[in-house]
């Protein structure tokens, strides 16, 4: 049976076009500022439009299919795509999307709407910020959007406890504690400090990454497996490519607000073996890319992985703001952008069927 293409498989496509119009730019009422490739925002505009014609839903404000921390990714990019772009295509969007209902909602029980989902929690505080920034440069109030962000970064602060020395847990049921919650949690907390936030997020920033420096969860390769085990120590799972690139986001973010540019080294340790150790024929590939060989196939959310990594990877270099670091990478990420372009709408490299059925869009 040929397996059609997903609301993530969409989203992913989405993620790499629209990449290129993510700087963190530090006055936040201006669109971004670094040079656009006039053809790639054309396609990630079209890929959006498609995008929101098929999948979202007005009604409830989600994406079909999709799932809250997926909407909050989509949510971001919409909004980094209209700041590069100067379009207002999308306008209505962060207050009808549920998220941004839910921001507006000065009453709205955000520990019930996480569900406990601490990394969740994290993506969905991303997506905040980027909203307040397009309206802030439309001359709108972002009161509204900077408020329930600051809110649930203190849900998320508030998870940090001394199991294993330190770190922020996964989920509020205290399980786990992985990569990905804190790496976040380092991202929030220096872009934080950046914005403006005050003290406590530096101070958190700092705390977050000694402890994830401490951790053990980076392996020999300079990849960060999953997370720990209930003994502390690292559980050897997967080295999912969105581990890879939260923490080269992260600590640009950090060097930034610090000054310590050694950061940015241990940064591209991460980076440059995520290039040698987790890619085929030059193109990232997570252990589940097996489908055309009878193997495992991602699922929904690991099927947004990859464009993530590529998201965080331009934040790293929009952060780090050097010309020799841009030009490291510039032809690997021309190359994930090719491999989008041409495979981008499939779930697997043999799937190449004509997508003009409702379903397969």
């Amino acid at each position: 049976m040929v397996m059609i293409s997903s609301c993530s498989s969409y989203t992913a496509v989405f993620l790499a076009f629209v990449t290129s119009a993510s700087a963190l730019a530090v006055n936040r009422s201006q669109p971004e500022k670094r040079a656009q490739c006039t053809a790639t925002l054309s396609v990630a505009l079209s890929v959006a439009h498609r995008l929101q014609d098929h999948y979202y839903s007005s009604s409830n404000g989600q994406y079909n299919g999709g799932s809250l921390w997926t909407d909050a990714n989509t949510l971001e990019d919409l909004h980094n795509l209209m700041l590069a772009t100067g379009t207002d295509d999308f306008a209505s969007v962060a207050d009808n999307s549920f998220i941004g209902r839910n921001a507006n909602n000065p009453s709205t029980n955000w520990n019930a709407v996480l569900g406990g989902s601490n990394d969740d929690a994290g993506w969905i505080v991303l997506s905040l910020w980027k909203m307040a920034d397009y309206k802030a440069s439309r001359g709108q109030s972002n009161t509204a959007f900077l408020n329930a962000a600051s809110k649930i970064y203190d849900i998320i602060e508030g998870q940090w406890d001394n199991v294993c020395s330190g770190g922020v847990w996964w989920s509020t049921a205290h399980t786990y504690k992985n990569a990905i919650t804190n790496e976040l949690f380092l991202l929030l907390s220096a872009q934080g400090y950046r914005r403006g936030f005050g003290q406590k997020y530096l101070d958190n920033a700092k705390k977050t990454w000694d402890w994830l420096k401490n951790s053990g969860m980076r392996n020999g390769d300079n990849l960060w497996n999953d997370g720990l085990t209930n003994d502390c120590k690292n559980n050897g799972q997967t080295t999912w490519t969105y581990n890879q690139g939260v923490i080269a986001s992260g600590l640009a973010e950090l060097a930034v607000v610090t000054g310590d540019r050694s950061l940015l080294t241990e940064a591209e340790k991460t980076v440059d073996a995520t290039i040698a150790r987790l890619t085929a024929n030059n193109i990232l590939r997570e252990s589940c890319d097996n489908a055309q060989s009878g193997g495992a196939v991602c699922n929904q959310d690991q099927q947004l992985f990859k464009g993530l990594w590529t998201k965080h990877l331009q934040f790293y270099l929009d952060a780090a703001n050097e010309a020799s670091r841009t030009d490291k990478y510039r032809s690997f990420l021309g190359s994930q952008q090719s491999a989008v372009f041409h495979f981008g709408m499939f779930l697997v490299p043999t799937q190449r069927i004509k997508m003009t059925h409702p379903e397969h869009l």
